[in-house]
C-alpha cells in the first residue's frame, strides 16, 4: 500500500512518479504531491541545508523578496497587531520588517528559535514563508497554526506552487534535498475549506488565509 497523505491523511495516495531514484506520490483529495516519507532527510541533514541559507537582514534583495509576503497583508491589519513568524530560519528578517510597520512579531523555528512559549500564545496574524514546502507533517502543523491564530486573524504563506503543464522533474524547487511536499491551488483550497478559512491568491508564491471573526 502506499503511503497516505501527509496534509489531509487519506490513505494510499497514488504513485506521481520516480524521478533520479525519488519517489512521489500525488493525494486524489486535496492534490498534495509528496516525497515519499522514507525518503525525507533526516533532522542533521535538513540542520545542515538551512545552514547555508544565507538570511541577512541587512540585505535589500532579500527584505524585497519577502515583501511579497507582507504587501497582501500589512493593508488589512489593524494598528499594533501583533504577530508570529513561523519558521523564522537562522537570520530573522521578517519581524524587523513587521515591527519597522509598527507590528511586534514573534519568532519561532524549531531548529535555530525553538521557543515552546511563542506556540502557546495566539496572535492576530501569523506569517510563514519558505517554510510550508519542508514540513514532514502539514496537516498537523496547518492544525496548530488554526489554534494559534485569532478570529478574524490572517496567515500570509509562500511557497512556489505546483502549477498545470509544470515540468516537475526539472522543477528547481523539487530538486532543493529539504523540499518534500509541494502544493498546487486546489491544495490551497482544501486547506482553507478545511478550516473554515477564506482564501485568496497574490502572484505565483503567496496565498493569504483570513480566519473569519
Amino acid at each position: 500500500m502506499n503511503p497516505a497523505c501527509p496534509l489531509c491523511e487519506a490513505a494510499d495516495a497514488p504513485s506521481f512518479g520516480d524521478i533520479g531514484g525519488l519517489r512521489y506520490f500525488r493525494c486524489e483529495t486535496c492534490d498534495l504531491t509528496f516525497l515519499d516519507p522514507a525518503q525525507r532527510p533526516s533532522p542533521e541533514e535538513e540542520r545542515a541545508e538551512y545552514a547555508l541559507h544565507r538570511n541577512d537582514p541587512e540585505d535589500v534583495r532579500y527584505r524585497a523578496f519577502l515583501q511579497q509576503a507582507l504587501d497582501p497583508l500589512l493593508p488589512r491589519l489593524e494598528a499594533g497587531a501583533e504577530g508570529l513568524d513561523f519558521g523564522c530560519g537562522p537570520g530573522p528578517t521578517l519581524s524587523l520588517m513587521l515591527a519597522e510597520a509598527g507590528h511586534p512579531t514573534a519568532d519561532y523555528d524549531p531548529i535555530f528559535r525553538p521557543d515552546p512559549i511563542a506556540l502557546d500564545r495566539r496572535y492576530d496574524f501569523i506569517t510563514c514563508t519558505e517554510v510550508v514546502e519542508h514540513l514532514h507533517c502539514p496537516g498537523e502543523v496547518f492544525a496548530r497554526l488554526d489554534v494559534m491564530l485569532k478570529a478574524g486573524g490572517f496567515l500570509s504563506v509562500m511557497t512556489e506552487r505546483l502549477t498545470p503543464g509544470r515540468d516537475f522533474a526539472g522543477w528547481r524547487y523539487r530538486r532543493q534535498p529539504s523540499h518534500v511536499v509541494f502544493y498546487s491551488d486546489r491544495t490551497m483550497d482544501w486547506i482553507a475549506g478545511r478550516f473554515g478559512w477564506r482564501s485568496s491568491l497574490h502572484g505565483p508564491l503567496v496565498v493569504l488565509f483570513e480566519k473569519p471573526a
